[in-house]
């Protein structure tokens, strides 16, 4: 992990919609963690409690990364920038099947893509993509484990570089 002295970013909360590894990991870092659980049934009152739990930490900008959630127009308002990392380059296989539908599709190239989120599902504007190269062998998890790899790295450099500022 970077020193803390050399980032350019501070990550000040992990807020999650269930109990995971990013809980633990932020937790061995003295990083602040939440859990707002979704319950079925009143995905406005979770949306709010959501924003709520994330706003309490001032962001300047928030990262959605394995949420596999829709958010509200509501929540992303309450922030000036809301990062998605997405397993596929988009604006191909948008949606919580990307992965499954590269294969399908029988692309030779799929990839990572990091774009701002808007009220859409995967529609916000692209701030950075790294392609992966599919495997002759690959099935879905095979290929999405080395997607999750270049994610990581991805959001990384994008928050580092400062990329998410560039007016997109």
């Amino acid at each position: 992990m970077m020193d803390r002295d050399s980032r350019v970013y501070e990550i000040v909360a992990v807020i999650t919609d269930r109990p995971c590894v990013a809980n633990e990991r932020a937790r061995a870092e003295s990083v602040p963690t939440q859990v707002v659980e979704f319950t079925p049934g009143d995905r406005d009152q979770w949306n709010r409690d959501f924003r709520d739990a994330v706003a309490a930490y001032t962001p300047d900008v928030v990262v959605s990364a394995g949420l596999m959630r829709i958010v509200s127009e509501d929540f992303l308002a309450g922030f000036d920038v809301v990062l998605n990392t997405h397993p596929a380059l988009l604006p191909a296989f948008k949606g919580a099947h990307a992965v499954c539908d590269a294969l399908d599709y029988g692309v030779a190239v799929t990839g990572s893509t990091v774009h701002k989120m808007d009220a859409g599902m995967d529609t916000g504007p692209i701030v950075a993509q790294w392609p992966v190269l599919i495997k002759e062998d690959d099935d879905e998890d095979s290929l999405h484990e080395r997607i999750k790899i270049v994610e990581r790295q991805l959001i990384v450099k994008v928050l580092e570089e400062g990329l998410w500022r560039n007016g997109q």
